[in-house]
């Protein structure tokens, strides 16, 4: 079976969706009964080389960490032709996914849409609440051409059914638990950062959109003030632009970033409008607890047991929310947490659920019994 996902959300300073297709296609790479293929955008159209394959797409997206945007359907249908897929996913509700669902009616083969991002709330915000009608009319007419859309949570899944969809499954983003892991914690980066051994460290890494509120986190650690220090992971330099604040650049290795994550006391994420919110469940994974808004799908992983939550993104409530975190055992949280993403969010987990749908979308037998691990019971 050849699946092939494409997306334009693959870039340099990618998030969420990136790491989950870099993170499928290693899954899938211990499969050899699957080949998997990436095709997304470049500077020019190149074959698949390490199982990534390009399209030409130069127009460039100002203020965007390096996304690409296509324009025209037709490059991204004759490279997914050429590519002979079994399965076409699709990880974004624009160009390539109408290429996509041409390519797949004329072969034959099923599609998927991934819903990773909340569209119509992005462009109301961006552009206008009159763009949200508009938005869902367009989303209703391209996804019921696909014959799943995926959701990566709950409240993703409501949203599509609010706008008239019907063929959707629940396929939540993973962990690598190996690699983020409470064994990444390090002592040193106290030293590292010029912090005394005793000072409170919390940490943020992501992109820097509107929609990460990052002015909330930053009005919260001035009014903490002095004890607490914030490492913000995912900025364009290195600095501190406030006393106890640290930029970091974006870090795109894993290996880097789960040492910050497992070095701090815990994570805390302004973010109101999270699909899923992966970063909160690495930073559980290295055995932190987390600080989040209650809002988005951040409910869905996070709860009194792992973390706390505050009712708005605001600078007062955040600085709240961590100061009644450390008033618990954050430690004890720490494990609970670590606990909670490895019995619900391990890649091996949720890719496992992924492939027993491409299978039956494919029409394709069970697996014989030796293979039976790789399949979700």
């Amino acid at each position: 079976m050849h699946v092939v996902d494409t997306t334009m959300f693959f870039a340099p300073q990618s998030g969420g969706v990136k790491r989950y297709l870099l993170a499928k296609q290693s899954w899938l790479a211990a499969r050899p009964e699957v080949r998997h293929t990436l095709l997304v955008p470049g500077p020019a159209t190149l074959p698949a080389r390490d199982g990534i394959a390009t399209v030409a797409t130069p127009f460039l997206l100002p203020f965007s960490g390096g996304y690409r945007l296509p324009l025209r359907p037709s490059p991204w249908k004759r490279c997914l032709l050429e590519l002979a897929p079994d399965i076409i996913e699709v990880g974004d509700p624009y160009v390539g996914a109408w290429a996509a669902v041409d390519t797949a009616q004329a072969l034959g083969v099923p599609a998927i849409a991934f819903h990773h991002s909340d569209v119509g709330r992005l462009l109301g915000t961006r552009i206008g609440g009159w763009a949200t009608r508009p938005t869902r009319a367009y989303l209703r007419a391209l996804y019921e051409k696909f014959d799943m859309v995926a959701a990566p949570s709950h409240v993703m899944m409501s949203k599509l059914e609010d706008i008239g969809i019907r063929r959707i499954i629940l396929q939540p983003l993973g962990v690598d638990t190996d690699l983020f892991n409470p064994c990444r914690r390090d002592s040193e980066l106290r030293r590292e950062l010029g912090l005394p051994a005793s000072t409170r460290l919390l940490v943020f890494a992501g992109r820097f959109a509107r929609e990460k509120n990052i002015p909330a986190l930053l009005d919260a650690i001035r009014r903490l003030g002095p004890a607490y220090h914030l490492l913000l992971i995912g900025g364009d330099r290195v600095g501190r632009p406030e006393r106890n604040v640290t930029l970091l650049r974006y870090q795109g290795q894993g290996s880097v970033l789960a040492r910050y994550l497992a070095s701090a006391d815990a994570l805390v994420h302004a973010g109101d409008n999270e699909t899923f919110g992966l970063v909160l469940a690495e930073a559980m994974a290295c055995g932190r607890p987390v600080v989040g808004v209650n809002a988005g799908a951040i409910p869905e992983i996070v709860d009194s047991s792992v973390g706390v939550l505050v009712p708005r993104a605001k600078g007062d409530l955040l600085a709240e929310g961590v100061q009644a975190l450390f008033e618990q055992d954050i430690d004890l949280l720490g494990q609970q947490a670590r606990r909670r993403v490895e019995s619900r969010y391990s890649w091996d987990q949720v890719l496992q659920r992924l492939l027993a749908l491409y299978r039956r979308l494919a029409g394709l037998p069970e697996p014989a019994a030796g293979e039976s691990q790789h399949v979700l019971r």
